[in-house]
């Protein structure tokens, strides 16, 4: 079986350690700073994890989470596991600002207005020193 997260990065990598990485999003026009939280080996539930690793990921998805609001200081963060197009465990940390094209819908519903201009258009190099400060 082909898993597009087991074969690739999956975005532009910020942070890894040996059990996950952090990506920047390269397919979210529109959403600067959107962060993939990736296991690094195929699970495709969080249940597939054991209670140690559960906790190890999401400290990762924390770790994301802080740098984004360090970093882009959005009006709300927006996290999902989701899975259904891509089965191998991931989390999305999502910024979202009252002036992205779905607010306050989910980027992945309807869209209530065109995107306006990137306040962040390239935030990885940013991201990516938060992330090496962060505990």
């Amino acid at each position: 079986m082909s898993c597009p997260l087991c074969d690739a990065p999956g975005g532009e990598v910020l942070w890894q350690d040996e059990f996950c990485r952090i990506v920047l999003a390269e397919d979210t026009p529109g959403y600067p700073g959107f962060c993939r939280v990736i296991l690094n080996r195929h699970a495709r539930e969080m249940t597939d994890l054991d209670r140690h690793e559960c906790d190890r990921l999401m400290a990762a998805v924390w770790k994301a989470e802080q740098a984004v609001r360090d970093v882009l200081h959005p009006d709300k963060i927006n996290l999902a596991s989701l899975g259904n197009v891509v089965p191998h465990l991931h989390w999305h940390v999502v910024p979202r600002f009252l002036h992205d094209p779905h607010f306050p819908n989910p980027i992945w519903g309807e869209a209530r207005r065109a995107a306006a201009p990137a306040q962040h258009p390239h935030p990885g190099e940013a991201l990516r020193k938060a992330l090496g400060q962060a505990a």
